[in-house]
Formats: structure tokens, C-alpha cells, sequence
């Protein structure tokens, strides 16, 4: 399962290479250094509510579709999580077709 910063710091990182921004631009703009916003994007930061609209107004995107995009990221993910589910049997005698006694190897047993 994904992790918020990361997504988030991803569509932040997107939207702004989209831009063809710097970091610095936007650290700037948004009145943020340009190693915490670095931090941001990779995922190594949270960014509070107010820190995300300052970003945000610095990119010129509304909060709302950077939202909105981070959830289609995690419907994603969730969908590829729940299609990539294992069999495994729950039990280890019924998957060799007879039951397993201690001390007894499995070509005995099966005798």
C-alpha cells in the first residue's frame, strides 16, 4: 500500500516539473526552504495542511485537484493490491494429501 507523503510528493513534484519550475521558484514562492520542499517531494516530510496550500498557491493548482490526484493514485494502487492476492492453502497436510505425523517422513506417511 502506498504512502501519503510519497503520493503526494510525487503529484507535487509533477505538477511543478509540468511547470517547468524549480525548486527554488517554488520554495520561493511558497515561502519554504528549498530543502524541506525537496524533503516534501520525496516523500521524507509530512506537509501540514497550511504548508500544502502555500505549495499549492505557489503552483498554481488548487489544492483540491493535487487532492484528487493523490486518490486516484491510491485507487490505484488499492485495485493492483487487491489482484495481487496469493493462494496459499491454510494448511500444509491437506495441500500433500494426507496428514503429516511427527517423526515420520512425507514418502512414509503417504505408504
Amino acid at each position: 500500500m502506498p504512502i501519503l507523503r510519497n503520493e503526494l510528493g510525487d503529484v507535487l513534484r509533477g505538477a511543478r516539473l509540468t511547470q517547468g519550475k524549480t525548486l527554488r521558484d517554488v520554495s520561493s514562492d511558497a515561502r519554504v526552504s528549498l530543502g524541506y520542499l525537496s524533503e516534501v517531494e520525496r516523500g521524507q516530510k509530512e506537509a501540514s495542511s497550511e504548508l500544502l496550500a502555500s505549495i499549492c498557491d505557489a503552483l498554481d493548482v488548487p489544492m483540491s485537484e493535487v487532492l484528487r490526484d493523490v486518490a486516484d493514485r491510491f485507487t490505484v494502487a488499492e485495485a493492483l493490491a487487491a489482484a495481487v492476492v496469493p493462494i496459499i492453502p491454510d494448511t500444509v497436510p491437506e495441500y500433500f494429501g494426507s496428514p503429516r505425523r511427527p517423526g515420520v517422513s512425507l514418502l512414509a506417511a503417504r505408504r
